[in-house]
């Protein structure tokens, strides 16, 4: 049984941090268990108010504007969170157990004792982003597939490999993997989630403070606890830089600014050195390469031929500016081609295999998205040596 209860004592202030597993009945007993004996002034919940809402109404997804997914450019983000609910879900399912139902029990229980609640886990999208904007390509990739194989798998989850997930050396075993793999990864989804979890209860005003939250955070936001030597106005400022999201100064997107110079330069250097109908020739290659790939990815994302016109059309032209993608233009157009029905949006939460991501309309038109955008990159870095060995 779970037992990863800390107590410390910060500047007057009785903190009490009780370790869970988001999908495990011993963990709602345990959590009802421990407020009643505790009576705290404040239940913090590693929560944040977008996923507070998205447990405790699984309507929520239904409302998701997809048009506005596409064309804010985030058909990744809203892909990875898909990914993420569905696994979590599969695992609730089979343990008979509603996912993070010790955090909504948390909200119960202290509502009714009329206690204070403090959601204090930063904002899923925000922790999405900034992973997003760390990882490498490879990372990324990396991560894609480990999701998919998760969500996938068709091996039986029980009671017995929960529980051991829920040890404290297991736990510690697996962040320390997460670490060694995809270290950019593991530092914003654990390492900045502790310290802004561990500001937060440093900034609550109250005598005593229970703050439930997952397992695998306790030793970390421990650890920052007893080592806090910062001021509120520090802490404040901290958590400020934590909760936004950096500016991306990646090699990917100095790629995204150098491809159109490199462009440029080919087809300067040819019109300069062999006329018109080289140039010509070079623009005719870039388009029929890059736009190809890209509607070759709407294709096999099983978008409709109108989506992968689109792409076609827009690839050659996106590719040379970093602020658009082809995909949004393939998107919008397979919204508009294949309006999502009620069914499509009410079936986000129960998909199962690979096909039903490709058959529910709302999903296809995120595959259509990422496959033209990767069909496209493709064509770019096939169509520029190409073009550079002609001249």
């Amino acid at each position: 049984m779970l037992n990863d209860l800390k107590r410390l004592e910060i500047d007057g202030k009785k903190v009490i941090l009780l370790g869970t597993a988001h999908v495990s009945k011993e963990s709602v007993k345990l959590v009802e268990k421990t407020i009643e004996e505790e009576s705290p002034d404040i239940v913090a919940v590693e929560l944040c108010d977008r996923r507070q809402k998205s447990l405790a109404n699984e309507k929520k997804w239904s409302e998701t504007e997809i048009n506005k997914v596409v064309r804010d450019g985030n058909a990744y983000l809203f892909l990875m969170q898909l990914l993420l609910s569905n696994l979590q879900r599969r695992i609730g399912e089979g343990l008979g157990i509603r996912p993070g139902a010790e955090m909504l029990k948390a909200l119960e229980i202290a509502e009714r004792k009329g206690l204070t609640v403090a959601l204090v886990d930063r904002d899923i999208n925000i922790t999405l982003k900034r992973a997003f904007s760390r990882m490498s390509l490879k990372e990324k990739s990396r991560i894609f597939i480990d999701l998919l194989s998760g969500v996938f798998d068709d091996g039986e989850i029980n009671e017995e490999l929960l529980e051991k997930l829920k040890e404290k050396d297991m736990i510690t075993e697996m962040m320390e993997d997460l670490g060694r793999e995809i270290p950019s990864a593991k530092e914003v989804l654990v390492d900045e989630r502790d310290r802004y979890i561990a500001n937060r209860i440093l900034n609550l005003r109250a005598k005593k403070v229970l703050a439930v939250v997952g397992a695998g955070h306790v030793d970390g936001i421990k650890r920052i606890l007893e080592s806090n030597s910062k001021s509120r106005e520090e802490l404040d400022n901290e958590l400020y830089k934590l909760g936004g999201i950096p500016s991306k100064k990646s090699r990917i997107r100095l790629i995204a600014y150098v491809i159109p110079a490199i462009f440029i330069a080919i087809v300067g250097y040819g019109f300069y050195a062999h006329g018109v109908s080289l140039t010509l020739n070079i623009l005719w290659k870039w388009f029929l390469i890059n736009g190809t790939l890209s509607a070759i990815g709407v294709l096999l994302a099983m978008g409709h031929p109108l989506s992968a016109i689109t792409a076609f059309l827009a690839a050659p032209f996106t590719s040379l500016n970093p602020t658009i993608a082809a995909g949004w233009f393939a998107g919008i157009t397979e919204t508009w081609v294949r309006k999502p029905r009620v069914r499509d949006i009410e079936g986000l939460l129960r998909l199962n295999s690979v096909s039903d991501y490709w058959r529910n309309r709302v999903t296809r038109i995120l595959l259509v998205v990422a496959f033209a955008n990767i069909g496209s990159s493709v064509g770019t870095f096939i169509a520029l040596p190409y073009l550079a060995a002609m001249l």
